[in-house]
């Protein structure tokens, strides 16, 4: 017993004897030693068991020890220390089992095992944060149990239970935790700031691992960490504890698809999974990827051995039902999902739910607002909430915010179970009505004779618009027609002519243009009939390839304009038909087509067609071998272009502009002008880049490639060719890619590298046999006989 009649340990009575002998007070010890008054005190109460090596020999100095006396004083300390209590001393700290089937988070585990490592004057604090279900603790304990080596005194657990309706208490958590240090339950202080005291004194020289799984907030786990050098503090919490000052974070995401097919082998086996390879790849997509589904279903799956995988996603395709299909004996999606929305405020609560209205994969503030019917600024605070939650996470871009698809599920399950029919039809109804009337005001700003880009500030603000909510208006635009609101779909589609130039491959023109079609027959308007059709045709054929699909479009579209009298349509399906007619062959029928079209654009305005419909005519009288005329036809229209800047906006100007130039280039090109082909594709090209038009700057490029390589300009050649290479990707892109791999070829030759010839020549084969397009089997013979890029 010491003076205050507590037991104290063997090192503490050693140390209180030498301090007394040497006549020191404990303030003058620590001051002489270094080590707290505080640490002085638990260690001679028996609250700690011994000091760290270094803090002994501090001690030992101090005290003036020597001799035997040191030596004694030394084997103490270190003989205490292999005495510090461990986890498997209590098992209400013990870690948790560690899960034998932790797949797909390694990279993860590094960044873990990385922060573990940093040196940290007051331990290291790592939250792992995600949604619910998403694999925290599992990771968490995995974790642990990998580093517990690092740690020699100690792995300790607790649960604090976080998501439960009285968590447990910070207060409640020490005791745990004192009395896992060693600390006799008679001696754990009353107070909850002398419990504080006394845990981290107890951690002072050790080294310590502490998780404290599933927090509910800051203040929770603020007085439980592990705040001392050498110590780790794993926390896992749906919330971002972004109050934790020294804190790191470790975010979790779904798995990947490959990760979360192997975790569902694990547990209905290997084999199971590899004999149906496709419907165990849909299965783990309609669980999200996520690891608790993944293993429910599983166990689903482990349990039913008569069930297909195949059978049980048939079950989870259904949305209604998905949710109920993810239960597995007490393991629920739902319930994880619930304890989380619970613990909302009740405005968040409202904003969680009528965010499922929202149509598309990602959103912002302002549409949120929209769905939610409330104050933009309160959305952004009930957003922070959520996000905080781990129920809405925070998208790639700035202010961009996402759903998890199991979580929208949920959000609109709450959302038919907490409002009224009326209230949530409502709500879809201003969403898609917002949506649909923003995109067509966005895509009208980009018609030529449209000088002012209201209501945005600028076309740049409008395009923005258009890219960042592309999956918000066109999921809008789908839910839409199938509703039947023609007249927003027909207006949509109309508004994004002008648009779509330009920007063939980045949005799918032709779905948008066939609902537009769809609706404009549904509203029975016959001349918008014909439009649609046009902008049908040229998606099919411009953007997907499809020259049959593209001149069948185009005849009905001409029949129907000439029923109606309506000759600007005709005009446009003229010209249409003599760019398809080009494409495969036809020159004489393209030749008369494009006249005709040329004589009915004159009641066209110069932007608004007919300068597009007179290029067309010089392109067909190039292919002709017309070279002349078509070099006068490009030339007159780039002469109206210079004179007529001021009748249109300057994104219609620059894209007609460079497409002009195009055209004059490859005239210039054709008829072995080759130097002033590649000044004038040169300037095209730079026109096409600054209007941000990637695949047309690629095409000016692959032209300007080849006039380079005749006029001996072999380097620049290369530039230009490399750069049309890496952006001709994708399917549609396969014969522009085999041009460019053609022409590559050519200049390896003329550069005296055959062995890079070779590859490219193989590689545009390869392309032209997956195409067998007509112009391809010709580009195909000029390869295989030597009159392209063959030594």
């Amino acid at each position: 017993m010491n003076d205050n009649g507590e037991d104290a340990s063997a090192f503490g009575r050693l140390l209180l004897r030498h301090r007394r002998a040497a006549g020191l007070t404990q303030a003058e010890l620590a001051a002489a030693s270094g080590v707290s008054v505080r640490a002085l005190r638990d260690l001679e109460r028996g609250r700690a068991q011994a000091a760290q090596r270094r803090s002994a020999a501090a001690l030992a100095e101090a005290m003036d020890l020597a001799g035997e006396d040191r030596t004694r004083f030394l084997a103490a300390a270190r003989d205490g220390r292999r005495r510090t209590p461990k986890a498997d001393d209590d098992p209400s700290c013990r870690l948790p089992p560690a899960v034998a089937d932790l797949l797909g988070r390694d990279a993860e585990l590094k960044l873990v095992r990385e922060a573990a490592a940093a040196d940290s004057p007051s331990g290291v604090v790592l939250s792992i944060i995600g949604h619910p279900g998403i694999g925290k603790t599992t990771l968490a304990v995995a974790a642990a149990h990998a580093l517990a080596d690092r740690f020699p005194d100690g792995a300790f657990a607790v649960d604090l239970r976080g998501m439960d309706d009285q968590p447990v208490t910070s207060r409640a958590a020490l005791e745990q935790l004192l009395r896992a240090l060693g600390v006799p339950a008679q001696q754990v202080p009353p107070s909850g700031v002398e419990q504080q005291h006394l845990f981290r004194s107890l951690l002072t020289g050790r080294r310590v691992l502490l998780l404290l799984d599933n927090a509910a907030d800051e203040a929770q786990v603020r007085p439980l960490l592990a705040a001392s050098p050498g110590c780790l503090t794993l926390i896992t919490c749906r919330r971002a504890l972004a109050g934790l000052e020294t804190g790191r974070w470790v975010w979790l995401e779904p798995l990947e698809p490959a990760g979360a097919t192997a975790l569902l082998g694990t547990i209905v086996g290997a084999e199971r999974v590899g004999g149906e390879p496709e419907a165990a790849a849909e299965l783990v997509a309609l669980c999200g990827n996520l690891p608790l589904a993944v293993r429910i279903a599983g166990n689903r799956l482990a349990t039913r051995p008569q069930w297909s995988i195949a059978y049980l996603a048939g079950q989870l395709r259904d949305v209604s039902t998905r949710l109920s299909s993810l239960a597995a004996g007490d393991l629920q999606v739902r319930s994880a999902f619930e304890l989380s929305y619970r613990r909302l405020s009740p405005a968040a609560r409202l904003a969680f739910r009528r965010l499922a209205v929202i149509p598309g994969s990602d959103f912002a503030a302002d549409l949120a607002a929209v769905a939610a019917d409330l104050a933009e600024d309160d959305v952004r605070a009930y957003l922070d909430e959520l996000v905080d939650a781990n129920l809405v996470q925070a998208a790639g871009a700035p202010g961009r915010y996402q759903l998890h698809d199991l979580l929208r599920i949920f959000a609109a399950e709450r959302l038919a179970a907490e409002e009224k029919p009326e209230d949530r039809e409502a709500l879809a109804d201003a969403t898609l009505s917002h949506l649909l009337g923003t995109a067509s005001a966005a895509a009208r700003v980009f018609f030529p004779d449209v000088l002012t880009p209201e209501p945005f500030g600028s076309r740049r603000e409008a395009a923005a618009w258009l890219d960042t909510e592309a999956s918000n208006w066109l999921a809008a635009d789908r839910a839409a027609a199938q509703q039947g609101r023609h007249r927003e779909v027909l207006e949509l589609a109309l508004a994004m002519h002008w648009y779509s130039d330009g920007r063939t491959q980045q949005r799918p023109w032709h779905e948008i243009f066939t609902l537009g079609l769809a609706a404009a027959r549904a509203l029975g308007r016959r001349r918008e009939e014909a439009v649609l059709l046009d902008f049908v045709g040229w998606a099919r054929y411009f953007c997907l390839g499809d020259n049959e699909g593209g001149l069948e479009a185009h005849q009905d579209a001409l029949r129907i304009a000439g029923e109606t009298g309506d000759r600007r349509e005709q005009a446009w399906a003229l010209a249409y038909l003599a760019s398809v007619l080009m494409r495969i062959g036809r020159l004489d029928e393209a030749l008369a087509r494009a006249r005709h079209a040329v004589g009915l654009a004159r009641e066209l305005e110069f932007w608004l067609g007919q300068g597009t419909i007179r290029n067309t005519l010089g392109a067909i009288l190039r292919v002709h071998g017309r070279l002349d005329e078509a070099l006068a036809v490009h030339r007159a229209v780039l002469a109206d272009v210079e004179s007529r800047y001021g009748e249109a906006n300057p994104e219609a100007r620059r894209f007609f502009h460079a497409t002009t130039l195009f055209n004059l280039g490859v005239d210039l090109n054709a008829s072995g002008g080759w130097q002033r082909a590649a000044s004038t594709f040169r300037e095209a090209r730079s026109l096409f880049r600054q209007g941000g038009f990637r695949l047309e700057e690629a095409q000016v490029a692959l032209n300007e490639g080849r006039a380079r390589r005749e006029v001996g300009q072999h380097a620049f050649a290369r530039v230009c060719l490399q750069l049309a290479l890496m952006a001709f990707t994708g399917v549609p892109l396969r014969w522009e890619r085999a041009r460019t791999l053609a022409e590559l070829a050519t200049l390896d030759l003329a550069t005296g590298d055959p062995r890079a010839a070779h590859v490219h020549r193989l590689q545009a084969l390869a392309l032209c046999e997956e195409l067998g397009t007509e112009e391809a089997r010709t580009l195909a013979a000029d390869l295989s006989a030597g009159r392209v890029g063959r030594s």
